[in-house]
């Protein structure tokens, strides 16, 4: 399967409650919907919690690129890439997650990849 480069979005979010973002199992779900919401296809995925009270670091493998998230729950804070191929909807992938992550605020910046070959 073959896909054109798309966007990539970076997305940090703040406010968010701490134990949501210790929550590896919350979190997983979280990025599976943000992929299902966007129309990619989830092909695996590796999580990792950095021990009790940790954040949590994570990726998801699609057939359109990837979804990663990194949870500093002391600070309130992830940082999510969003890197999908054609035209998927890279914004309601990052909707689903500002509200399942539950932000009081956001950064969200889209870079266009390929444009050399596209």
């Amino acid at each position: 399967m073959s896909h054109r480069p798309g966007g990539h979005g970076l997305l940090d979010v703040y406010g968010c409650p701490a134990h949501l973002l210790r929550d590896e199992g919350y979190l997983k779900t979280a990025l599976q919907g943000a992929a299902q919401a966007a129309g990619a296809t989830i092909l695996g995925g590796h999580f990792h919690t950095f021990g009790e009270g940790g954040g949590v670091t994570g990726v998801l493998l699609l057939a359109e690129s990837h979804l990663s998230i990194h949870t500093w729950p002391e600070y309130g804070f992830a940082a999510v890439d969003v890197f999908l191929c054609g035209t998927l909807q890279l914004e309601a992938a990052r909707a689903h997650l500002y509200a399942a992550l539950q932000a009081r605020e956001e950064q969200w910046s889209v870079h266009r990849r390929g444009g050399n070959v596209c």
